[in-house]
């Protein structure tokens, strides 16, 4: 009951909302044929697995047609595997739009569904509430707005706090790039530049997938950084912290991006002294008791689903999605979503530390807020209770 109660209680409110505006009367959204067509693009199998992400979102669709759907329309979810493969990206984008005819993509995470499909996505009107922006494209298009801060965003939020709590005067960011991403990540750093009003005192774009790190963190000691921001994932976090500690480095805070927050990563490094600080996408996953994560926690223990950062995201999206179809008065389809989409006002959830909205703009990030973990004796410890929000840059 308390998974069909707190959706509901969420499809009400959006209702509630649109009533407050003025655009809705008591009829609420209908559909053809009882149901409701959204699709996703993830990637499943191939180099990365985020099939967690859509997982979440169709838990969350199930309990929501379980309850009865919404004005009594189920949603119809098919979640599509791009096997991390451009030309079986596309053709599953055409799918669920020409054949599946999808009134929208939900829950998506992929490697690169955004740059292959965004212009598929302009070009066919339909929207994208990506549950876990990866690549660049998902930032920078206007048929995609991601419910995560993405590594760019979280970049610029995680040189932030090194300067803003940690007094960083020499802050260094080493980043891995990989297909497009490059601008986007200096992008990033520039961000912090006009921000924080400080210059980068070492940025290096040449730090390999895989390979020996000693070089890099020689050069980090030897250049006197007193922070290193990087991009690396959850095996290269480790390997670099384990390479740090043979060369005996210390006086350095070493900052990583959500990759690195994971309980693998924790058990892994139980053992280091190095000060170590991951940022989150949303509240952070390992606490387990936290108010913000209760009804997340409760829905996916329900539904059988694993309680990963990556579930949060799928969770969020369908979440946020909901509520924006129950404010839709009239039929549902891929036009009138689309103009709810656009027309919505911002939507908060205790899952993330900024409001949600699609909007109009020609590029989406909503999300501007991380908290910061502190990897302490093999455990997760959240070193900023409140949320880390990025000043607006000027």
């Amino acid at each position: 009951m308390q998974w069909k109660s707190s959706l509901l209680i969420a499809a009400f409110a959006g209702l509630s909302l649109s009533a407050m505006a003025g655009t809705a009367s008591a009829a609420g959204p209908t559909c053809k044929d009882g149901t409701i067509k959204v699709g996703a693009v993830s990637t499943i199998t191939g180099p990365a697995d985020f099939s967690e992400v859509p997982k979440a979102t169709k838990a969350a669709f199930d309990a929501v047609n379980a309850a009865g759907g919404i004005g009594g329309c189920k949603i119809d979810y098919t979640i599509a595997d791009d096997k991390a493969d451009p030309a079986v990206a596309a053709q599953a984008a055409r799918d669920l739009i020409d054949n599946k005819e999808a009134v929208a993509l939900v829950g998506s995470g992929s490697l690169l569904d955004c740059a292959v499909n965004s212009a598929t996505y302009s070009r066919k009107k339909i929207l994208s509430v990506q549950g876990l922006g990866v690549d660049a494209a998902c930032f920078s298009s206007p048929n995609v707005s991601p419910v995560n801060v993405g590594p760019y965003t979280l970049s610029t939020a995680m040189a932030y706090y090194a300067t803003n709590q940690l007094k960083s005067e020499k802050l260094c960011a080493f980043f891995i790039i990989i297909g497009g991403t490059q601008e986007a990540y200096k992008k990033a750093i520039e961000n912090w530049e006009k921000i924080s009003g400080k210059k980068i005192h070492l940025i290096d774009l040449t730090l390999p997938f895989q390979g020996d790190l000693t070089p890099y963190v020689i050069k980090a000691r030897d250049a006197g950084c007193d922070a290193v921001l990087t991009n690396q994932v959850e095996p290269q976090v480790v390997q670099l912290i384990k390479t740090v500690d043979a060369q005996k480095i210390t006086g350095i805070n070493w900052l990583f991006l959500a990759p690195g927050y994971t309980e693998q990563v924790a058990s892994a490094l139980a053992d280091t002294k190095q000060p170590i600080y991951v940022g989150t996408e949303w509240e952070p996953f390992t606490e387990k008791g936290s108010p913000a994560n209760a009804q997340w926690v409760a829905d996916m223990q329900k539904a059988g689903r694993p309680l990963t950062a990556f579930s949060q995201g799928g969770y969020l999206a369908a979440q946020l999605f909901l509520k924006v179809v129950a404010s839709i008065d009239g039929e549902v389809t891929r036009e009138s979503v689309t103009k709810a989409l656009h027309d919505m006002q911002p939507i908060t959830n205790p899952l993330s530390g900024s409001a949600y909205v699609f909007g109009t703009a020609k590029v989406h990030s909503p999300m501007q807020a991380t908290k910061v973990m502190k990897l302490e004796k093999g455990a997760w410890t959240v070193e900023t209770p409140e949320w880390v929000v990025l000043p607006q840059v000027k």
